[in-house]
């Protein structure tokens, strides 16, 4: 067998979707673990919705994510140009060589025409398929139509009733009939531009793809498809169609589900490696039981064998449980650096640093920090729990808190420290006699309103001293 080569030809018509990148990185790990290649390829011919910004945003995503192309826009390759305009020349060649063998005709059908029979055989209860009416016309009624200044777009002359069957990698033997396809339909349209099916085919073979790797979505596009590899003598490349996304409702994934961009995964505070594990298992399933799976480790176990045929639920609380397992692996230091930009613009490195540490295994995600800035941010306690004001109820908690409160006072403030805090709950505790949750309990509620949380002495370095007393002394206490 050849070398395997993969392609991954997003439309640049907005930001990379999590289904986009799912389809990219399984051609990813099918290359990469084959020793072959992946080739990064635009689909850019919708001109109305192109745009260079949604291009740059894919390509920023894929790298995010870390799947790396060996070839296509912006490595280069011996098969470019890698932009679908910029590869104007060979459509129109290849659509030449249909016309001139008699797979494909000029058609002259205004508009206004295809959507009257559309909205007839609609109101029949008939699929809408073109009539074919300018299949047969005559070489003087072309010239004719020609000369009138009509711009005709090219169809594909689909053969009546004709079997077409794929062995599809992931779905098994495929069959279709031609008769399905909804007549004749358009490759070149009017203003001389390809559409997705006939460009993708004509793509697909000069870069010498070998495996489609796709959504199931695009399944309906394949008999097209293979029937313009047969008319231009093209061999059909290895299909497999890998199963739908859908929200945990089990409908199509939208945006009501929740973020469907790589982009806002990454400014939620995600890591790559854990949305990377995440997508993995979309629909495939390593051999063990293992879950977390390094990029390494996927390019050496992802096979398309073991890639299944029923849809995948996209389920966020996994994928936060996953993120949370890679942010907890991370050095104080690197998570320091990852919450940073939800922090406030004057809380500075070094309470970064300690809110880091304190909450590294309390985080799902980077963004996840904003959720604790009420517990450390400012004198004003948040507002307190239902159940901690029990705390503050029993008959020790105001001596403890004002022993504690002048403990913290008596604290220099060049050594205000998360071990000075810790010091100061301990004498605390030895002065009044309160131990265990009689001791902790009560001075946690007082400082945070909460029954639970991280570390209150990391906690209370990080709110400093003066709001620390601030808490200590609020009216509510006594």
């Amino acid at each position: 067998m050849s070398k395997i080569r993969v392609r991954f030809a997003p439309s640049p018509t907005g930001p990379l979707h999590i289904g986009g990148a799912r389809s990219a990185l399984f051609n990813y790990l099918l290359a990469a673990g084959e020793k072959g290649d992946f080739i990064l390829r635009v689909e850019d011919t919708d001109l109305e919705r192109s745009s260079p910004e949604s291009e740059r945003n894919i390509i920023e995503s894929l790298r995010w994510l870390g799947i790396e192309w060996n070839e296509g826009i912006e490595a280069g390759g011996a098969f470019g140009p890698y932009r679908q305009t910029e590869r104007l020349p060979l459509y129109t060649a290849a659509a030449r060589q249909l016309v001139e063998g008699g797979y494909a005709y000029t058609c002259y059908c205004p508009e206004e025409e295809l959507e009257r029979v559309r909205t007839a055989q609609q109101a029949a209860g008939k699929t809408p398929t073109y009539n074919g009416a300018c299949r047969h016309l005559s070489a003087e009624e072309r010239a004719a139509r020609e000369a009138s200044g009509i711009k005709p777009v090219v169809r594909f002359a689909v053969p009546p009733n004709k079997d077409l069957v794929i062995e599809d990698m992931v779905r098994g033997r495929v069959t279709f009939n031609s008769g399905e396809i909804g007549g004749d339909f358009v490759i070149v349209k009017s203003d001389g531009l390809p559409t997705y099916n006939f460009a993708a085919v004509v793509d697909d073979h000069q870069m010498q793809i070998t495996h489609v790797v796709r959504g199931e979505e695009h399944l309906p596009n394949t008999p097209r498809q293979l029937l313009m590899y047969e008319a231009l003598n093209y061999p059909a490349p290895i299909f497999a169609h890998v199963s739908l996304i859908l929200g945990p409702d089990h409908s199509k994934m939208s945006k009501r589900h929740g973020s469907v961009s790589v982009v806002n995964y990454r400014e939620e505070g995600f890591l790559p490696e854990a949305l990377v594990n995440f997508l993995a298992l979309l629909g495939w399933s390593p051999e063990g039981e293992q879950e977390l799976l390094s990029m390494e480790q996927l390019k050496e176990q992802f096979s398309l064998s073991r890639v299944s045929k029923s849809p995948a639920v996209f389920d966020i609380a996994k994928l936060r449980w996953l993120n949370a397992q890679y942010l907890r692996a991370l050095a104080p230091a690197d998570i320091a650096q990852g919450i940073l930009p939800y922090l406030p613009a004057d809380f500075g490195e070094d309470r970064a640093k300690l809110l880091a540490e304190t909450l590294a295994h309390h985080l799902e995600t980077f963004s996840g920090v904003k959720e604790y800035l009420p517990l450390i941010e400012g004198g004003m306690r948040p507002a307190m729990e239902k159940e901690a004001a029990a705390a503050l109820a029993q008959e020790h908690a105001p001596l403890l808190i004002n022993t504690f409160a002048s403990l913290i006072e008596a604290i220099d403030e060049r050594d205000f420290s998360a071990a000075a805090v810790k010091d100061a709950i301990k004498q605390a505790g030895k002065e009044t006699g309160a131990k265990g949750a009689a001791l902790f309990m009560v001075l946690r509620v007082a400082v945070t309103g909460c029954m639970h949380g991280p570390d209150l002495d990391k906690l209370a370095a990080i709110i400093g001293k003066e709001n620390l007393i601030k808490r200590l002394t609020m009216e509510d206490q006594r």
